[in-house]
């Protein structure tokens, strides 16, 4: 096989959740330890940092390894989803894995892994353990996919784990309060190893001090550290909670031997796009008019990206959105600001909430715009309509900004 055929053959395999939601979902690991099996134990030769939470594991994980990357070391980064470029998920020193690797491994095992049905997130947990495990890495930044307990990823015994915060999200899986999904996330809280929360809330502190102390895992509270002397260069300002976490597990990291000086925190925290390629995350795209993307989802981090557009001066405010269709965004709708000019979108995936569904639903909610074919044509539409003292806002879901990008 070649690479595009190699891909359309992973994207073929049982439905990646990514795209289709509920339906790739597995209730246990029995899955990944069949595949870690196969593999030879890739989990246990090297070392890791394993990131879950709702919001901000993704520029955490990204913060974390452009840090140890400044610090000298051979640093492994595992994400999802990708957004342009599958490869975006594995990568060493910010390098994707290269095509020649992904083929190889795929028709390698293609035979063994058929035999246990492994989804797409399977195959993509066992193509980076294997590949960090080969390729003499110091250290891997280890993002969830989905929750904690149960994903794929949670095979690993990490020298710090790290969970960025709690909200309401992927209730279908995880359950439908802060209490029940902050459950879920401790899952990931092994015994002996240290925990970071990057952020302590009432609903769930409790959670995780109790699993901290039935584990006898030593629990720090990252936003009870003073780290208002440290900037990063993504720029949202949501961004102070996860560079807060980041310093957290990196303090970890030193008390138990590893060597990150305080300026190589700074250097990492400052390059982070440079060293990691990150995108996405408050991005710009366009200046005259200025256009932002951002991947804020979920109520929380449609939240924050509210938050941060109201800090913005403009004439007029044009948002390109659309949304998944197996989660309620009655709530999100409800966040977005009633006076911009809304160009309803639905990205090319079957998990895109139909567009004339998305357009009653906002149109409930007081939005009032238009509805569109393609994000494509929504994003042109907007550009067209906008002044230079406007700004343009990507977002609603990861696939629509992907598909902007």
């Amino acid at each position: 096989m070649n690479y595009q055929e190699t891909l359309e053959y992973l994207f073929s395999q049982l439905p990646m959740y990514q795209r289709v939601g509920k339906a790739a979902y597995k209730v246990d690991l029995s899955n990944t330890h069949l595949l870690m099996g196969l593999l030879d134990k890739p989990e246990n030769k090297f070392k890791s940092v394993h990131v879950a939470g709702t919001n901000g594991k993704g520029s955490t994980s990204h913060m974390l390894a452009s840090i140890m990357q400044e610090s000298g070391y051979k640093v492994g980064l595992y994400t999802s989803p990708h957004l342009k470029d599958f490869r975006e998920r594995v990568k060493i020193n910010g390098e994707m894995i290269t095509e020649k690797e992904v083929v190889s491994f795929v028709e390698k095992y293609k035979t063994q892994f058929k035999a246990i049905d492994l989804s797409f997130f399977e195959w993509t947990v066992g193509l980076a353990f294997d590949f960090f495990s080969t390729q003499n890495i110091d250290i891997a930044i280890i993002e969830t996919g989905l929750g904690g307990r149960l994903d794929s990823t949670n095979v690993v015994t990490p020298e710090v784990s790290v969970i960025t915060n709690i909200g309401i999200d992927h209730t279908q899986f995880l359950g439908d309060t802060l209490a029940k999904i902050a459950t879920e996330k401790a899952g990931i809280i092994k015994e002996n190893i240290p925990i970071v929360i990057g952020e302590s809330q009432d609903e769930t502190k409790l959670v995780f001090i109790n699993k901290a102390k039935e584990l006898n895992a030593e629990i720090t509270f990252a936003d009870t550290l003073n780290n208002a002397s440290y900037q990063t260069d993504l720029k949202g300002i949501y961004q102070q909670n996860n560079l807060n976490t980041s310093i957290g597990a990196v303090n970890v990291l030193n008390q138990k031997g590893w060597n990150v000086s305080d300026d190589s925190i700074k250097r990492g925290l400052l390059s982070v796009v440079k060293n990691t390629s990150l995108l996405g995350r408050w991005q710009i795209l366009g200046e005259e008019p200025l256009v932002i993307c951002d991947t804020g989802h979920n109520e929380q981090g449609v939240q924050q990206v509210v938050n941060q557009l109201i800090k913005l001066e403009y004439n007029e405010l044009h948002i390109v959105f659309g949304a998944v269709n197996d989660k309620s965004i009655d709530k999100v709708l409800d966040l977005l600001p009633k006076n911009a000019k809304y160009y309803f979108c639905q990205a090319d995936i079957p998990r895109a909430l139909d567009v004339v569904e998305l357009f009653e639903l906002a149109f409930v909610k007081g939005l009032i715009g238009k509805k569109y074919d393609s994000v494509g044509e929504a994003f042109n539409f907007a550009r067209e309509q906008a002044e230079k003292e406007d700004v343009v806002f990507v977002g609603g879901s990861t696939f629509v900004v992907a598909e902007v990008i």
